[in-house]
């Protein structure tokens, strides 16, 4: 019973099955500083929830989606933030909730607060940001910043976005949301700590009254393997023992593995240290003698891929 709706970039890697079923509704531009960006708002529904595309070919029309050693990767979400919070008078929706992912969005947070507060429907937005990698904060150049968003050196200070001289954008989402969440309880816990929190745990220990953890899990339904699609063979707990090895050796022959009762050992991950990488990489050959094969997934840091 609950009215949501998802605003994303439209992306160089959506595809041509969702961007024809996408009505352009709207054409407008985006003042960030001297520039005028043009923002196309397209739109589909998926899933039963509306989603909102935001169209700008020099931000989005990429052969990546972000964490590129770019360096207008603060100005190209900055325009997103900006532009998700311009577009709601033009859609026509103004949230109860605005929800915020990561750094990516984190400014939109920020913004609404600082700069929007003049109108009523935006007033009356609370908003909520989810922490999924503490590492990633959005860090950069202050006086950039400053002239791309014409935030005013009032917000330059460390009760606001300053940050070791840069501005960071988690942490003025920290600041200015109602709540926020991370991706499990444990974690919402562990970035108290200076260990896990890369410089911001002061920072949330002083806003621990409004952070929790929301376990994150799988989708049940589509990650079933009684009924999954995209599986060589469906098996549920009773013929687990029929299904599985199928499922196993299809993995081997796609990736040329030996089919002698090895082990399979898999991993799905961003090829990063901070996720343990490093930690398989240490004892990767000694797995190999034993026998065990590795099928990791994932990209990240040049060194691991």
């Amino acid at each position: 019973g609950v009215d949501v709706r998802v605003m994303i970039p439209l992306y160089s890697a959506i595809g041509p099955k969702y961007r024809e079923q996408m009505t352009r509704i709207c054409e407008f531009y985006v003042q960030l500083g001297w520039r005028s960006q043009y923002c196309g708002i397209l739109t589909m529904e998926y899933q039963g929830v509306p989603v909102y595309f935001i169209d700008n070919e020099y931000y989005f029309g990429r052969g990546y989606i972000y964490g590129q050693c770019n360096s207008d990767e603060g100005e190209r979400f900055a325009f997103f933030s900006k532009a998700a919070l311009e577009a709601m008078p033009r859609i026509g929706f103004f949230p109860d909730v605005l929800h915020a992912h990561d750094w990516q969005a984190a400014m939109s947070i920020a913004l609404l607060r600082m700069q929007y507060g003049k109108s009523p429907d935006y007033r009356r937005i609370r908003t909520v940001y989810t922490i999924h990698n503490l590492k990633y904060q959005g860090v950069f150049n202050w006086p950039f910043m400053d002239e791309l968003l014409s935030i005013g050196a009032e917000h330059f200070t460390g009760e606001s976005l300053e940050y070791y001289g840069d501005i960071n954008f988690t942490k003025g989402a920290l600041v200015y949301s109602d709540a926020v969440t991370t991706v499990s309880p444990t974690y919402a816990q562990e970035i108290l700590d200076p260990w896990f929190s890369h410089g911001l745990d002061g920072l949330l220990r002083q806003k621990q009254y409004k952070l929790c953890g929301i376990l994150n899990g799988i989708d049940v339904d589509v990650f079933n393997p009684a009924t999954d699609p995209d599986i060589p063979q469906n098996y549920d707990a009773n013929t687990v023992q029929q299904g599985k090895p199928v499922c196993k050796a299809a993995l081997q022959d796609e990736f040329g593995l030996n089919k002698d009762g090895s082990p399979v050992m898999a991993m799905v991950t961003r090829l990063v240290g901070h996720k343990g990488v490093d930690l398989v990489r240490s004892i990767a050959e000694g797995l190999l003698q034993q026998g065990i094969e590795l099928v990791i997934l994932g990209s990240g840091e040049a060194q691991y891929e």
